[in-house]
């Protein structure tokens, strides 16, 4: 995971948070921040550490409050752990990012800025993220929302270390806001370009429809899906196939939670191996399987994630060099692009250029290649924050080169 001294020695693993300050305190240089790993190669390579602080062990619900429908959740949580615990009480986080069924943790999802489909309506963990506990370089444990331990300067920590890949301090705790696990989803599955996907997308973004993601895919196809009561939903997924006046040659996959859970189940007893044909609308009738591939990407290239005003996506896509997968939320703006690690400088430009922001998600071995295009307008404050909160820079060294 790490550079210099790290790689040998044995990570850190307090198991709450007096032991998580304890080894914050106890150790004098540089530190990583490590979770399930499953987004370890993200952002800036990291540079030396002298400690590698395992989060894994600060697993658990602490709190559970059906009825204000939230939950505190200690960092090291994995996402899906929590979603099996919330099942029963019909709630669960309106969060679906690909890395979730690899056992990425509440922490490392807050950190580094993931999000999936649902974003459209749920937003991500930003918006979710309703209060959070965490220890700083110096010792202070800080809480931003609920009971104040300790306020830091008047700074929303949730807010700061949404993205923040491990550089300003370490996550011990988070509340998360819940919503009701709808009743049935469905999802539309449209063959059509990238153009025609953005036609459509407005059209369904300016009525009265309420889609609950629209993603495309680079197979050549328009994910819609709709979530709503059994006896409601059939009736709206009608309306919007007469309003994108979808033909025979468009498949309708209908997909109830409880389906989803045994295509679940299916997939790993067969390996996660997909069905023989190559259909995206895979055999267990989750399209969304495919989804997850692209958005993962492939061993021996480079991904991006890409965030732009959502109407100039589709023609920031189609100018990013060298490009061979992508996922993209046409109502959101975010795309993740598997390319050519050559192009990846470019393809920062390009996004940079049309007022948007871009990270690296995957680097081939050995590839020397950018994780960041070129510095945003708020570098200074970017830097002032640091600077308050790590003033030594002991968290995360190298997460945000070239930038700080």
């Amino acid at each position: 995971m790490s550079k210099g001294n790290a790689t040998t020695a044995a990570p850190l693993r307090p198991t709450e948070l007096r032991s998580l300050r304890d080894a914050v305190l106890d150790t004098a240089g540089p530190i990583a921040i490590a979770g399930a790993g499953t987004a370890a190669g993200w952002a800036g390579a990291l540079g030396p550490v002298d400690a590698v602080l395992d989060t894994t062990a600060l697993s658990g619900v602490i709190t559970h409050n059906p009825g204000d429908m939230t939950v505190s959740v200690r960092a090291g949580t994995p996402l899906r752990v929590l979603a099996e615990e919330l099942a029963p009480h019909g709630q669960h986080v309106s969060f679906d990012a690909a890395r979730v069924a690899d056992g990425a943790t509440v922490g490392g999802l807050v950190a580094t800025a993931d999000a999936g489909p649902a974003a459209l309506v749920y937003g991500s963990l930003r918006d979710l993220v309703i209060g959070v506990t965490v220890v700083l370089a110096d010792g202070t444990v800080a809480r931003s929302g609920g009971h104040v331990i300790k306020n830091v300067a008047g700074y929303d920590l949730a807010k700061l270390l949404h993205g923040s890949y491990g550089t300003l301090g370490v996550l011990a705790e988070v509340v998360l806001r819940l919503h009701p696990v709808p009743k049935r989803t469905e999802t539309l599955v449209v063959e059509c370009s990238l153009p025609e996907a953005a036609e459509l997308a407005a059209r369904l973004l300016g009525g009265p429809y309420e889609p609950a993601a629209l993603e495309w895919i680079s197979d050549g196809q328009l994910l819609v899906r709709m979530e709503g009561t059994e006896a409601a939903l059939p009736a709206r997924v009608d309306r919007i196939r007469e309003v994108l006046q979808l033909s025979e040659r468009h498949v309708r996959a209908d997909l109830s939670h409880a389906d989803a859970r045994l295509a679940a189940e299916r997939r790993r007893e067969a390996g996660g191996q997909p069905p023989v044909g190559g259909s995206a609308v895979r055999a267990d009738g989750d399209p969304w399987t495919r989804h997850a591939e692209l958005t993962r990407g492939a061993a021996d290239a480079a991904v991006l994630r890409i965030g732009v005003r959502p109407s100039r996506l589709p023609e920031v896509i189609a100018a990013l060099p060298g490009v061979s997968a992508v996922t993209a939320g046409l109502g959101t703006g975010v795309a993740t692009v598997t390319l050519d690690p050559a192009g990846v400088a470019e393809a920062h430009a390009v996004v940079h250029a049309a007022g948007g922001t871009s990270v690296l998600r995957a680097r081939p071995a050995g590839a020397d290649v950018t994780a960041w295009g070129p510095p945003p307008s708020a570098i200074a404050v970017l830097e002032a924050v640091k600077a308050e909160l790590d003033p030594q820079g002991r968290f995360g060294p190298g997460r945000f080169d070239p930038w700080m």
